[in-house]
């Protein structure tokens, strides 16, 4: 049976996919459209996903960029699970949290950056599937603080089972633009790519 329009899975339920619906793959719906402050927001999102290497390590991908909405898809890795083969919470939530944190960026004016003050996480069911995707989805943008929500699901086939959910809090770091710190140029003049 299919999720109805605006309804959200419920935990450990597994639903279809139906090809054409209007819904991300998390099976979510965009609650509200936003209105960016950088025409150039997916290009600033996109090139700063690109730095962040835990992202690249573990190998995530942007798969979606809108204005406060991103969703971040992840394929299973034997390395990335705990000891019963799921995906590692740890995991889990750092594909949550950075999907939150480029759907708040997303709204955020050229220049400024973005950090996370925090986030919380109940996980619904094992994390088993072939890919997972992390949608972060602005709920309350603010001058200096905004709100998420993020789901993260499992991809197994045609099933879907919502694995995750949670709430978060960012900071939007005003005329700071993305830099890489002290520790992160010194790892990459050592590690050049």
């Amino acid at each position: 049976m299919a999720t109805p329009p605006g309804a959200i899975t419920p935990p450990g339920r597994e639903v279809a996919l139906l090809s054409g619906d209007a819904k991300s793959e998390t099976g979510s719906h965009a609650l509200t459209r936003f209105q960016p402050k950088d025409a150039a927001f997916e290009s600033r999102v996109r090139e700063s996903f690109a730095r962040q290497a835990l992202m690249r390590t573990i190998g995530a991908e942007l798969a979606r960029v809108e204005p406060g909405r991103v969703e971040i898809a992840l394929p299973y890795r034997p390395d990335l699970t705990q000891q019963h083969g799921y995906l590692h919470a740890g995991i889990t939530s750092a594909i949550a949290d950075s999907a939150g944190g480029y759907a708040g960026h997303s709204l955020f004016s050229a220049g400024s950056s973005v950090l996370t003050v925090e986030f919380k996480i109940n996980l619904l069911a094992p994390a088993a599937g072939e890919r997972f995707v992390a949608l972060g989805e602005v709920m309350k943008p603010g001058r200096t603080l905004t709100i998420c929500r993020l789901e993260v699901s499992a991809i197994q086939g045609e099933l879907r089972t919502l694995i995750a959910i949670g709430q978060q809090t960012l900071i939007c770091l005003e005329g700071q633009p993305d830099a890489l710190g002290p520790q992160t140029r010194h790892a990459a003049k050592a590690h050049p790519t």
